[in-house]
């Protein structure tokens, strides 16, 4: 799981291949509110998204009785054709029909029930959504949903590609899971670098795979004086983007070790 607007990773675990991510999700909510020590009034203000893997009336519970908004899919595909026949109006939002739907549903909180329809291959096919929030629109709730996906973003895809995550790998669960930890540990020293060295600067949209191989690839030295505070950065002039990046790692230093 990672913060978005930090670009950050909160929890990681490793679970064998055969674990349903329906299994998971408890797993990841122990994690994320202890790593954050999120009391009962934070968990108020948190909202949880995921896809329909995660979505089971016992996840959905869980996370309801823990004092957590949700704003997920459902897991069950049987459960949304049955609530798809209770659908008085459809509204068309670019290649799907999305409606609103009163429910039965009783699990201690105000809920708003969504079915989505689609065709895919000549076939109807529906979805169903489960929401804690209030929103003016249909349409918002939909978007809401689908602007989940930073994680996927900023997290794996950047991971496998810039930290190398996909490629390496280890022999045993144990060697794999302290991996993935590393893994973590590196991406969030490069998310905290990102955030407060290049914000402002050209190079503020890099991602992590640009990061490392255009910026952090340069030689130089760095001088210490006898307290070990890092006083002096130099860099190979002739290398393209010296002189900006050390601007960077100036205003970096005097922001994070002065």
């Amino acid at each position: 799981m990672s913060a978005v607007d930090y670009q950050e990773t909160i929890w990681s675990q490793l679970f064998a291949g055969n674990q349903h991510t329906v299994n998971c999700l408890p797993h990841a909510m122990q994690g994320v509110q202890s790593s954050l020590a999120l009391a009962q009034k934070q968990r108020k203000r948190t909202v949880w998204r995921f896809d329909g893997g995660g979505g089971s009336e016992a996840n959905f519970r869980l996370l309801l009785q823990q004092g957590y908004h949700v704003h997920a899919k459902g897991l069950s595909s049987s459960r949304a054709a049955a609530l798809a026949k209770c659908v008085t109006r459809w509204d068309a939002y670019e290649d799907v029909w999305f409606g609103e739907v009163k429910t039965a549903f009783n699990w201690g909180h105000p809920l708003r029930v969504f079915v989505q329809r689609r065709l895919k291959n000549d076939q109807v096919l529906h979805s169903y959504y489960v929401s804690t929030l209030t929103l003016p629109a249909k349409k918002g709730f939909l978007t809401l949903y689908q602007e989940r996906g930073g994680a996927e973003v900023e997290q794996f895809r950047q991971d496998k590609s810039g930290l190398a995550m996909a490629v390496r790998r280890k022999s045993s669960f144990n060697g794999q899971s302290a991996y993935i930890l590393l893994t973590d540990l590196a991406h969030n020293l490069l998310a905290d670098f990102k955030r407060h060295a290049l914000l402002g600067s050209r190079f503020e949209t890099y991602g992590l795979k640009r990061i490392i191989r255009d910026l952090l690839c340069f030689p130089g030295t760095l001088t210490f004086d006898d307290e070990g505070k890092l006083v002096y950065v130099n860099l190979l002039r002739q290398m393209k983007n010296s002189t900006d990046l050390l601007f960077c790692l100036e205003r970096y230093c005097l922001e994070r070790f002065a």
